[in-house]
């Protein structure tokens, strides 16, 4: 089995797939997209990508890309403890005028950065694999990266600084996009079991996402999330993005579909769980 994740090799995304499948074959993707693309043309069986980070929030270019472009099923998924480390060359200079990584990992660092390297310039990369391997290949630059401890190891970078994202709690989820049935390792307890649904309303009237809420809570389902995106269909048009605690049962969730259906409202589900490691 090929599996397609964000790469370089080193990523927060290539410790969650590992985590996700005992057995396979790891091909790297430059970004989100491509990943997506590579199932949807068989190259690869299955992609792993990020969704959404306790501190940063929901991953919008994974879940558009979902909506919009490429909609794979979500077979599974898995939730990562994310370590951000500052990361420069052993055989480089030890003064840092520029700090490279994934937009989300530069925010998630913000008030270390602004501590201890309020002049340093921020640029941005695809991920956290991809700072560290340019750092690796530019010496001569004062550079430094932010990314894991994997990717410290697999670039022969000096971690300078251990753990400077702000937040302690710091995760990601990750999910697992397929249009096959896969064999997923997830030995880790269950304790985020979820059920995610986009819903769109038929149109904007006074009370619309009230009933639709209301459905949910008839039936004493669970909402952890609800979030708005963009149906890129004109200015103020939203679907609606809700989590329902706990996996898809034989009762409560298929009976809000009908409800759903009474009020206008197009849906559609992704059951996915989620395994902290």
């Amino acid at each position: 089995m090929k599996i397609g994740y964000l790469g370089p090799k080193g990523t927060f995304t290539e410790m969650a797939a590992r985590g996700l499948f005992e057995i396979g074959e790891l091909v790297p993707y430059r970004t989100i997209p491509s990943c997506m693309d590579a199932v949807e043309s068989k190259e690869v069986d299955v992609a792993v990508v990020p969704i959404e980070n306790a501190i940063e929030g929901s991953v919008n270019l994974t879940i558009d890309y979902l909506i919009h472009k490429q909609r794979i099923p979500i077979v599974g998924g898995i939730t990562v403890p994310i370590e951000q480390h500052l990361l420069i060359n052993r055989d480089g200079s030890q003064e840092v005028n520029k700090i490279m990584s994934h937009p989300h990992a530069i925010a998630q660092c913000h008030e270390f950065l602004q501590k201890k390297y309020p002049d340093a310039e921020w640029e941005y990369m695809n991920s956290t694999g991809a700072a560290a391997d340019f750092v690796k290949k530019n010496p001569e630059l004062k550079v430094a990266a932010i990314a894991n401890e994997l990717a410290a190891k697999e670039y022969g970078l000096h971690i300078k600084h251990e753990n400077i994202h702000d937040f302690s709690n710091n995760r990601t989820s990750f999910v697992a996009l397929s249009n096959d049935s896969v064999t997923l390792t997830c030995n880790g307890p269950h304790s985020e079991d979820k059920t995610m649904l986009m819903v769109t309303l038929p149109s904007d009237f006074p009370g619309a996402l009230h009933q639709v809420l209301s459905a949910f809570a008839w039936r004493k389902l669970n909402m952890t999330k609800i979030e708005s995106r963009p149906t890129k269909t004109g200015l103020g048009n939203y679907f609606f993005i809700i989590d329902v605690q706990g996996l898809m049962d034989d009762v409560l969730i298929p009976g809000l579909f009908p409800s759903l259906k009474h009020l206008g409202v197009e849906w559609r589900f992704w059951a996915v769980i989620h395994a902290i490691r």
